[in-house]
This record gives structure tokens, sequence and C-alpha cells, in this order.
């Protein structure tokens, strides 16, 4: 195995899913967001941890990602939040994978190659409420709807929508954010007027899991938080005060290394690609096998600290493609092949929101970004893998 490594603290996340589950009622429904390979952590064994742990459903962004799980044998409900081409539309269904659907042209489409293959499959109904993505507008949904019921191989297994600004607690965007709760349940009531069982009723994301209880209904679609992280910077802090509890979340990916060389050098040499940094004073330099190439973004440099032994020591010089160079100092504790923590969940080493704020980005990004090269390695408290 290689020294850089992502070990997966599958205790984590299912700390994290009960702490998800605590904001909701004993009969809602979870749909676990495991798509771009569980957000970086491995699909397959996070699908498998979640379905351990409660949830109902799980979530993918392509057929392959779908198909992957089938695969392994998971054979719980599956939901693809991606539109399909039209030439995927028959995997979907071979590998019973349910497919939003939100225009008569694909909704028809779906109805003929279920025809086809003499299988009647469930559906679910995207409604655009306001994030300007994929979805019918609210006032067709009731007449998309009748259509679906209409057809002889579809049925109508759910009702969905997708909010744009629900982890933030600005007053803008709670008003926006309770807006779209709002033609969302008319266009509910619109479906059920027409006499039609508008199934499994599901909006809430992260954010509107922990702020919009009202948008709970029937399932709620958890992503980020599962893999221990809120959607905004500050909403952990924000949820302790406004429901007078801890809320926290435990990041569940640590991306680790080992320290492979240690060279000295001397006042004035310089390190690493365009010669950005050069050495204030005598000093070692510890030689990391991680780089671009692996997740850890050339923009980390300057700025990043890594942690060895409970220290941590600065990334100095140009983040290389698989390689990059910390400044030890002298007088340090630092040894060949010791552990070096680039982020994770442990108090003094930084986590993906860290790093996300020092690069301009998002904690989602961060965790997407580690690439498929480095190993991961599964943890908990029975087995370790």
């Amino acid at each position: 195995m290689r020294a850089t490594k992502a070990n997966i603290y599958l205790d984590n996340l299912r700390d994290n899913i009960a702490c998800i589950k605590s904001f909701l009622g004993k009969n809602t429904k979870m749909c676990v967001a495991v798509k771009a390979d569980g957000y970086g952590h491995g699909a397959v064994r996070v699908a498998v941890a979640s379905i351990k742990a409660g949830a109902s459903f799980l979530a993918v962004a392509s057929v392959q990602e779908g198909i992957e799980l089938r695969e392994a044998g998971i054979v719980a409900p599956i939901l693809s939040l991606s539109l399909p081409l039209k030439e995927e539309i028959p995997l979907l269904l071979v590998h019973s994978i349910t497919p939003l659907v939100f225009d008569e042209e694909f909704i028809i489409s779906v109805n003929s190659v279920a025809e086809n293959m003499h299988r009647k499959i469930p559906v679910h109904l995207k409604i655009d409420t306001g994030m300007g993505r994929v979805g019918c507008k609210p006032e067709n949904a009731s007449r998309l709807a009748h259509l679906i019921d209409s057809l002889p191989w579809l049925y109508l297994e759910g009702c969905c929508t997708h909010f744009a600004a629900s982890e933030s607690p600005e007053e803008d965007d709670v008003a926006y954010t309770k807006q779209q709760i709002k033609v969302f349940n008319d266009a509910i009531a619109d479906i059920r007027a027409a006499g039609i069982d508008p199934g499994i009723i599901h909006c809430a994301n992260t954010g509107a899991i922990f702020l919009y209880p009202e948008a709970h209904f029937d399932m709620v679609r958890p992503g980020i938080a599962i893999y221990g992280y809120f959607p905004e910077p500050g909403l952990g802090e924000y949820l302790t005060k406004k429901e007078n509890r801890k809320t926290e979340l435990k990041p569940v990916m640590e991306l680790c290394t080992q320290v492979v060389a240690i060279k000295h050098f001397k006042k004035g040499e310089s390190i690493s690609y365009n010669r950005t940094w050069v050495a204030e004073e005598d000093c070692d330099i510890g030689v990391l096998p991680v780089g671009y190439a692996d997740g850890l973004m050339r923009r980390f440099s300057p700025g990043l600290n890594v942690v060895i032994n409970g220290k941590k020591y600065p990334v100095v010089g140009r983040i290389c493609m698989d390689q990059c160079m910390i400044c030890l100092g002298n007088n340090h504790d630092v040894h060949r092949w010791d552990k070096v923590v680039i982020f994770g969940p442990g108090e003094d080493c930084l986590n993906a929101e860290d790093l996300a704020e020092s690069a301009g980005t998002i904690s989602y990004e961060i965790l997407c970004a580690i690439n498929k090269r480095v190993p991961r390695v599964y943890i908990d408290t029975e087995k370790n893998y």
C-alpha cells in the first residue's frame, strides 16, 4: 500500500447519521447521497454502512454509479438524481435504478423502455421551486403526475424538489427557502387535488434537515453531513445556540502520508518549481509522497500546515504532482517514516473545511478531489480493512 492513504472512520459516519436522525421524526426516511464515489469516501462501503445505520434509500448522480452499487450486491432503492442519456434508460431499468422525471418527452421515453422490458417501474417527479436546475415548473406538476399515473408501465413513487440556499441563516436566504417550501407544498396539493397520490415526498438536503423541520416530509436527503461537515461554515455553532444543545459532526476521512526522506538545507537554498521558497536559515526539509494528482491542490501552498506527532509543520515551495516538501526547522522530533496527517478528525490537525477556507472553496470539493489512486482504508470498531 502507498504511504499516502485515506483512512475512512465508519464509526464517525454512523455517529453522523445518529446526529441527523436526532433532528427527524421517527417515521421520516433517509436517502443518503453516495454520489461522486461517496463524496470521495468510497460509495460501496459508505452505502453499506449507511443502510446498516438506518438509511432507506441511496442517491447517485449517474447510471454508472448506480450500477457499481448493484454489482456490489446492494439491493436498497437507488435514486438517480441527474439526467441520463436516452441510451442509458435501459440500464437504469435493468439495474433497478429509479429515475427523476420532469418533462413529457422523458416520461414517455422511460415508459416505452419499461414496456419493451415488460417491467412496471417507479419514478420520482422533480419539481423546480427555485434551484433553476432540473425539474418541472410547479404549475405543471399535477399535469405531469397525471401523465405518469395514466401510463401503464410507470408509477409515481415520489415527488421532490431541491433547495438553493437552505444552509444559510441569512434573512434573504431564509425567506427564499420558505418560499420554495410554500411553492412545493402548493404543487403537492395540486397533485392530490387531481386525485393522485404523490408518493414519498422529499426535499430536505443537509441544510434543511437542520434548519427547516417543516421540510422533512416523508424523507430527507443528507449529503455532506454524513461525511462530517456542515454545508456552511459556522452552522454547527449556530445550531448549538439555536437548539440549545451541542450539534456536532465528525469528519469521516483522514488524509495521511509518511515522511519518506529528510534533507538538510542551508540558508539561501530554494525548494521546488519556480523557486518560490528560499530557506531563511539552515533547516531540515521533509519530503512527502503526496501531490496535486492525489488531490492536494497546488494552491494550498503557501499556508498549509500538516501534523506530525502532534506538531504542525508548513508545506514549503510549490506542491508537485506527486510530492511536496515541509520545513522541519531545527531540533525537531520528526523521523523518516513518521505518519503525517494532512487533514482529518483529530483535534490537533486541519479538517477539510479548513483546507477549503484556505483555497476559497467548500469542503465538498476537498473531499471529492481525493484521487482514486489514494487507497481507502476502512476502519471501525469491529474490523480494519
